[in-house]
């Protein structure tokens, strides 16, 4: 999804991509911590504000300022790093 969003061809599909990539990231880090979080009152309803937050139609939405802030720089910064571990695991496969 990062690599389709990086591409030189934005069509529509750059907003949705965008929320997918910060919806799995948020799942990969919510794995961890739902243990401790769920003890927390109105944890499940500031996740769901969170996760409307993601998904409104505005340019400031938690999608675009969570991806260009924290996401994207870090890709940016390991993304060669990836890309041959990928390679790796392709050659092995």
């Amino acid at each position: 999804s990062i690599k389709a969003i990086e591409s030189s061809s934005k069509e529509d599909d750059t907003m949705w991509l965008t929320y997918w990539v910060v919806y799995g990231v948020f799942c990969v880090a919510e794995s961890f911590s739902d243990l401790f979080l769920y003890w927390f009152p109105f944890y499940y309803a500031g996740k769901c504000l969170f996760l409307v937050w993601c998904m409104a139609p505005v340019p400031w939405n938690g999608s675009q300022v969570l991806y260009h802030s924290i996401i994207r720089p870090c890709f940016l910064k390991h993304h060669e790093a990836l890309d041959n571990m990928m390679s790796d695991i392709s050659t092995k496969a």
